[in-house]
């Protein structure tokens, strides 16, 4: 995977910094797998602005995605690598051998003609989905569920990936994305790998009209604002608008907003760093 720099023919490209899409092996998605996407701008079912700051977009097709991997024992090939638009990670078409096409998160380093399965009797290679139990420890995995059966909730995005770190009795311990060390069941399933597109962050927009394209609307500076408008605003001058908080009074940057009674506080070992 790689990136490029575009030669600044115009103010718009001077700063761009797009996708080499070296893993892109298809530009047509899959018919069968495809489902429309509505777009709300923001508007609740009367018609209100509820959402600021969301509205236009280019269209896009929703990619049905198999984060459960409940087809168990089968082999699948893998036909193409493609770009999501509803994703930063790339996604990867699966035939498998009764002619069933299914669309999964590519890992790092899935190549087309690959077999890969699930279960628990599966090798832990990259692509193969298993329980926590059966991965080696020290494994570099992606796609967790946080209960058995659920689907894959974490680790899901672009470039991202955790790490088996033990095992004991019921539950595994794995250091997740975020530097959290958390207790997850070892029925839960994974998949060998790190999440394909690894190279996202690197990207650089450009312009302001890219933003327009994904569907983000412009966002006035809190300390632009007056102070009926927003705790940060108002002041004589260039004021610095005090704390940072959010528009209903939150603090932010380092003020923790999880709740301290919350019943699965008991599986975090070690809480991510600020």
């Amino acid at each position: 995977m790689s990136v490029r720099k575009l030669k600044p023919i115009t103010p718009g490209q001077r700063f761009r910094v797009v996708n080499g899409f070296d893993a892109i092996t298809a530009d047509k998605p899959e018919k069968s797998l495809l489902a429309p996407l509505k777009k709300s701008g923001g508007r609740n079912s009367q018609g209100k602005m509820t959402m600021r700051q969301k509205g236009g977009g280019h269209k896009r097709r929703y990619r049905v995605i198999d984060f459960k991997r409940d087809k168990q024992g089968v082999l699948a090939t893998v036909k193409t690598i493609e770009y999501d638009p509803n994703r930063t990670a790339f996604i990867a078409l699966l035939e498998y051998a009764d002619g069933e096409k299914r669309y999964v998160i590519a890992q790092n380093g899935l190549q087309v003609g690959q077999q890969v399965s699930a279960g628990t009797d599966v090798a832990p290679e990259i692509g193969n989905a298993l329980p926590l139990s059966e991965i080696p420890l020290g494994t570099i995995i992606s796609c967790i569920e946080l209960r058995p059966g659920q689907g894959a909730v974490m680790a899901r995005s672009a470039g991202t990936f955790a790490q088996l770190m033990a095992k004991d009795g019921k539950f595994v311990t794995v250091k997740m994305p975020s530097g959290e060390t958390r207790l997850i069941l070892s029925g839960c399933l994974a998949t060998i790998g790190a999440i394909s597109n690894s190279d996202h962050q690197l990207l650089v927009s450009g312009k302001a009209g890219r933003s327009r394209w994904l569907g983000r609307r412009p966002r006035t500076r809190p300390v632009a604002m007056n102070p009926v408008d927003h705790p940060m605003g108002g002041g004589e001058g260039r004021a610095s608008g005090g704390h940072p908080r959010s528009r209903n009074g939150i603090p932010a940057k380092g003020f923790r907003t999880r709740t301290k009674t919350k019943s699965t506080n008991k599986y975090i070992i070690e809480r991510r760093k600020k």
